[in-house]
């Protein structure tokens, strides 16, 4: 715990935000970190709750309480290392995550929850800033060869583990740069991609490969998924070459909306607009998908939407309308009902504060075009009733669109990947797999393991880390017949 009194003497404080006028003009991160000061007001406000259900809440299970002390009394690399020892990668999580923690947080209840995501960041930026964060490589090789499929965050995260334990790791990832959707999924001015290189530089350090523009031979692409590869490996080839292989693949699939005029110019999956902006920022050639003085609508309220929004706005779009199929949730959750559980309340991201019209329950019908191009969908209002929606007769209506971002999910892992392997795959598609006992992560193929999307399918960022850290403890029990990885 901070202050035993923190929780009654200090607010809690929120980071601030570039204002939107002048972001919306550049792909930078625009929330500057806690000072010292503010960082370790906050950590004062962990009350000694008895039990932190914010551990729990945590996916990785993250020692807040912890490290929320030692930010309070000043011990910042003690903080860092304790951060560490449950999370490879706080600058990502710290970013990007929800904070189901802070959700979880026992002041959440009044809505006053310590601010555990600020903390955490305030804590790996002043590591890197200081020089803290260093590899860590094996004292001793182990002689056994494990390939990640894919690297992402969880493909990331078992490399790291496997590699600090002495075994030599190949990455291999079918675009042209590591980090999965990290990279190539959210916008930059969410997560600057030099991170990803930091840490990059650290995992090469412990002897961690990389290989890009490679993909899995036989691993059939659908429409809307990225693939730079220019060469392949077989499923056979990796089996022959290494000791272990781990899939750590995105589930990249993404739900489609298969109503009239699908095929219209200007109706888009959101990863065909949003990983080629990512590529125009790092250099590559221009996005070739521009909504400058467009009327864009964005199907789906998630966070693939979100960013959408923000990508839009940078771009100067006419209008920028997002639609989503489910009711309005409330604007504040009850929280004596639904804490410490992850609550459906009305949640307003950055990129809509920087504009964006906003419709709750809405269906599609129809894409309407002319001469091949989109013009409008036309949509109807919904009603729902006992989990179940039917229309408002007489309620149709035009929402007038240049271009339609589909931003409703993501279905499954790329199954050809699965495919390539042979491996039994469970009733959505993606591998399956246990994640207790002495087969944890491992599937129906003798020495192949999964984790993160390619087995629980679409999840956050942090499930991702999670099930890396669990896999690559699991793999270095099958190598070794024992381990000293973290469960």
């Amino acid at each position: 715990m901070g202050k035993p009194t923190g929780f009654l003497e200090f607010q809690r404080i929120s980071e601030s935000y570039e204002k939107a006028e002048t972001r919306v003009k550049h792909y930078r991160e625009f929330i500057p970190h806690l000072s010292d000061e503010q960082a370790r007001t906050q950590g004062a406000r962990c009350m000694d709750c008895g039990i932190p259900f914010c551990n729990n809440g945590c996916p990785v299970n993250n020692l807040i309480p912890d490290w929320n002390d030692l930010v309070y009394r000043g011990k910042w690399q003690e903080a860092i290392t304790t951060l560490h020892s449950t999370n490879n990668f706080p600058e990502f999580t710290s970013r990007i995550c929800p904070a189901p923690c802070e959700a979880a947080c026992t002041l959440n209840i009044p809505q006053t929850p310590v601010g555990i995501k600020s903390i955490e960041r305030a804590i790996i930026d002043k590591a890197g800033e200081n020089g803290w964060v260093v590899p860590q490589p094996a004292a001793k090789k182990t002689g056994k060869k494990v390939a990640v499929v894919g690297s992402g965050p969880a493909g990331l995260a078992a490399a790291q583990q496997l590699a600090r334990v002495g075994h030599a790791v190949t990455v291999f990832e079918k675009n042209d740069r590591i980090g999965g959707l990290l990279r190539y999924g959210i916008p930059d001015f969410k997560l600057d991609k030099r991170l990803i290189d930091w840490r990059m530089a650290q995992m090469k350090v412990e002897g961690v490969k990389f290989v890009t523009g490679t993909m899995v031979t036989g691993a059939a692409l659908p429409k809307g998924i990225v693939n730079d590869a220019k060469k392949t490996v077989s499923a056979e080839q990796l089996q022959k070459d290494f000791d272990a292989v781990v899939l750590a693949g995105g589930a990249e699939n993404p739900r489609d909306l298969p109503v009239p005029g699908r095929e219209l110019k200007g109706v888009h999956f959101a990863l065909e607009f949003l990983i080629p902006q990512n590529k125009e920022v790092s250099g590559d050639r221009p996005n070739p998908i521009n909504v400058k003085g467009k009327h864009v609508l964005v199907i789906g309220g998630g966070d693939t939407g979100s960013d959408c929004v923000g990508t839009s706005n940078r771009h100067g779009a006419a209008s920028i309308t997002q639609i989503e199929l489910l009711p309005r949730p409330p604007e504040q959750e009850n929280g004596e009902l639904t804490w410490p559980y992850w609550p459906l309340k009305m949640r307003t991201s950055s990129s809509h504060d920087e504009g964006c019209a906003r419709d709750w329950a809405i269906g599609t019908k129809e894409f309407i075009g002319e001469n091949g191009v989109l013009r409008a969908v036309k949509a109807v209002r919904l009603e729902w009733k006992d989990g179940r929606m039917s229309e408002v007769a007489g309620s149709e209506f035009e929402i007038p669109a240049d271009y339609v971002f589909l931003a409703m999910g993501f279905v499954s892992p790329v199954g050809g990947v699965l495919d390539a392997f042979g491996i039994e795959k469970d009733n959505r598609g993606n591998a399956r797999a246990d994640t207790e006992g002495g087969q944890a992560y491992a599937t129906s193929v003798k020495g192949v393991f999964a984790a993160g999307d390619m087995r629980r399918g679409q999840s956050l960022v942090v499930w991702a880390i999670r099930e890396g850290r669990q896999c690559a403890r699991s793999v270095d029990l099958f190598l070794m017949g024992s381990t000293t990885l973290p469960r």
